[in-house]
């Protein structure tokens, strides 16, 4: 399944001479919808991307809207502009297209997908996100595409260990399970 989601999501973007791009694949074992409720949260990717320490929107959250992200420091970026490109519920789709910043991830663009799968006998997700960038002056094509691959498997691990947690606390019903510690 996860070649068909990637074909039929995942490949419609047309890639520039001075691009690079790729998929990457996370199984999270926890429900699709608090995976997805996490994703589509344009306004607060801070709860699952390590790398954003505030971000204020303008808009109405619907596509088109723009979001200004700051980022922790240890990345070569202080701020990002960002709009939404695409979301869609029903099939859980979300698009971010990178508007500006003082960064070097120029024309960036990102398509995530979600999908419910059973991981262990139980509700489990498969998050798939690809990404078209240019290749910035003085880096390779390779070292683009690994130095974002590591933003998004930094970002997907965040996002497992953070679904992972609410599905921990969480019952089949939806109510938070009390927890002692």
């Amino acid at each position: 399944m996860e070649a068909e989601f990637i074909t039929k999501y995942h490949t419609q973007q047309e890639i520039g001479a001075n691009q690079c791009s790729s998929s990457v694949t996370k199984r999270i074992k926890a429900p699709t919808d608090i995976v997805w409720s996490l994703v589509r949260s344009f306004d607060q990717p801070q709860k699952y991307k390590p790398f954003i320490s505030e971000c204020t929107s303008r808009g109405d959250f619907k596509v088109g809207t723009v979001r200004e992200v700051n980022v922790r420091s240890g990345l070569p970026a202080t701020t990002s502009t960002e709009r939404l490109e695409l979301l869609d519920d029903e099939h859980r789709i979300f698009g971010v297209r990178i508007m500006g910043g003082d960064h070097r991830l120029r024309n960036y663009s990102s398509t995530i997908t979600v999908h419910p799968e059973t991981i262990e006998g139980r509700p489990g997700t498969l998050v798939i996100e690809s990404f078209v960038v240019d290749v910035p002056d003085g880096n390779t094509t390779e070292e683009t595409y690994y130095f974002v691959q590591y933003l998004i498997n930094c970002n997907h691990n965040c996002l497992a260990d953070v679904s992972e947690k609410i599905a921990l606390h969480t019952n089949s019903s939806g109510q938070t399970n009390s927890v002692e510690w």
